[in-house]
């Protein structure tokens, strides 16, 4: 089915055809939406999964990375400062061979103004040990979530994964995305 939706919202979608089980979130603009978006899925029961409300970013990647090393399939996403302030813990994820995927929308580190698109917040944990994939339109946001379960879960990986998609540029404008069904993510996505 091809809907007209913004990048946050792919984001979101992908997600929850991953049969994603655990979502520790804290909002950050402009990465907002897309924890909203899950929080509806889950509150309307479209998504089955353990949507956890957090205190800061620090605490999120704790808790996903927590969520992972206990076998759940686990899904965050963040956003400049939020991506700094989860430094420790990002950096803490891939040594330990956690398949988390997390969706940063890029956006300036602090400073004037502060809120558009640029790169430095993904550059600055380049050298983590994440798979880094940045995405082009909004059909590949939401293919790109499914992609990455299924590299980062891969016995031959095992590698955190972060989607970048451009803040504002992608995140909040919409364009023409295929949605794929169910049964056709779910005969690409193994179970975790």
């Amino acid at each position: 089915m091809k809907k007209v939706i913004t990048g946050d919202h792919a984001v979101a979608i992908g997600a929850k055809l991953s049969r994603v089980e655990v979502v520790p979130a804290f909002p950050i603009t402009p990465q907002t939406l897309i924890i909203e978006h899950i929080a509806d899925f889950v509150n309307d029961g479209e998504m089955d999964a353990k949507f956890i409300t957090m205190e800061s970013e620090h605490s999120v990647m704790s808790a996903a990375a927590a969520a992972e090393a206990a076998g759940a399939r686990v899904f965050t996403a963040t956003s400049s400062q939020g991506l700094a302030f989860m430094h420790e813990m990002v950096y803490a994820t891939a040594p330990l061979r956690l398949p988390v995927v997390m969706v940063n929308a890029n956006r300036t580190l602090a400073g004037p103004p502060g809120i558009w698109c640029e790169y430095n917040d993904s550059m600055g944990v380049r050298d983590s040990g994440w798979l880094q994939v940045y995405v082009e339109d909004n059909q590949e946001a939401l293919d790109m979530v499914i992609q990455a379960y299924r590299i980062a879960e891969d016995k031959r990986v095992l590698l955190p994964v972060m989607p970048c998609i451009d803040g504002f540029v992608l995140t909040h404008t919409v364009e023409p995305v295929e949605i794929p069904e169910q049964k056709d993510v779910d005969a690409f996505l193994p179970p975790y």
